[in-house]
């Protein structure tokens, strides 16, 4: 009953205290509710790297507009869409249905051929950003499981992805860096923790049809 309250804490945090360490047991919850996400078709065609070393960090923060929460927060968390192997995932999402319900995966031919009918309707870029689209819902969940949690969060779309996929080697593994997010807690310094939330009126963000 305290979500409500707990998304009214959170804020893009700026500035990170770079003392400050999430624990491994913080750490997977959070990464619980990633994988708890809702996906389309269920099939979570996305890789999270979760990005400790520090020399690696330093690289990254150079094309990412040289943002200081890219070094500073506890760990950075980089959601990568699927760009190669649909086919594949889907395959492995029949296997693992399977497994996990007990059941025949002749019985789940129909809705295999479906989902690869379906997607190959979609043109090149239209399958690129349906997969990256599918990393922003993972990465709302992380953004609320921070928040239950009082750790402090800082989604990120300021950054160069090319560069992240030279980087990271995310190019020969059919990847793509699509959206970035650092979690940690905030810096007594962080100025922007004590402005008011900004959001729309309900009035004028619902309209009952």
């Amino acid at each position: 009953m305290n979500y409500i309250e707990n998304q009214n804490w959170r804020y893009a945090t700026k500035k990170f205290d770079p003392n400050k360490k999430v624990s491994d047991e913080d750490l997977d919850f959070i990464k619980k509710a990633i994988q708890l996400s809702a996906s389309s078709y269920g099939l979570q065609l996305y890789k999270v790297l979760i990005i400790e070393d520090k020399s690696i960090r330093k690289k990254l923060q150079s094309v990412s507009w040289n943002q200081s929460q890219v070094t500073d927060a506890s760990h950075l968390f980089v959601f990568c869409s699927q760009t190669k192997g649909i086919s594949d995932g889907i395959n492995e999402l029949i296997e693992l249905t399977a497994s996990v319900r007990n059941i025949d995966k002749e019985n789940l031919v129909g809705y295999s051929d479906f989902m690869k009918m379906k997607i190959a309707e979609k043109s090149e870029q239209e399958q690129f950003n349906w997969t990256k689209n599918q990393t922003y819902i993972a990465l709302a969940n992380l953004l609320s499981a921070c928040a239950e949690l009082k750790i402090d969060s800082c989604p990120m779309e300021g950054f160069e992805p090319d560069q992240y996929n030279e980087i990271l080697g995310l190019n020969t593994k059919g990847l793509n860096a699509s959206v970035i997010a650092t979690i940690g807690y905030r810096s007594k310094e962080d100025e922007t923790q004590h402005l008011s939330k900004v959001r729309k009126p309900l009035v004028k963000l619902f309209e009952r049809v």
